[in-house]
């Protein structure tokens, strides 16, 4: 399962090794506790990366063998990609920005796509630093 958490200030993203349906039970029951709003939907997530990123054609064939149900790559320009992700949005308000996008597909892909984007975040921190 991949997890985006969005901020204010950006997002995150984290590859979990449980399944979709205990996590979302276990954020019920966080929600449940501590008397908070929870609210779920059906949703799409995006994010980018480099199109020069080594690796990409991986991710490629990776997707095609997806069919497409859960993540599509959109060719936007020549400097990105974008990742376009099928899954849940979980937030505690109806309307939030600031919220939880989880995702499932096959494990290597997860895991492949989970690689590249800290490949990418590591890059980044390089060249702030």
């Amino acid at each position: 399962m991949l997890k985006l958490t969005y901020t204010e200030n950006g997002f995150n993203l984290e590859h979990l090794d449980r399944s979709l349906e205990d996590w979302v039970t276990a954020r019920v029951i966080l929600a449940l506790r501590s008397g908070t709003g929870f609210y779920a939907e059906p949703s799409t997530a995006t994010f980018l990366l480099p199109a020069d990123l080594p690796y990409l054609s991986d991710l490629e064939k990776l997707v095609d063998k997806e069919n497409g149900d859960s993540i599509e790559l959109s060719f936007c320009d020549g400097e990105y990609v974008e990742v376009i992700l099928q899954g849940t949005w979980l937030a505690s308000v109806p309307d939030s920005e600031e919220g939880i996008f989880v995702t499932v597909m096959s494990q290597r892909t997860e895991f492949f796509l989970y690689q590249l984007w800290q490949e990418v975040q590591i890059g980044a921190s390089v060249v702030n630093d």
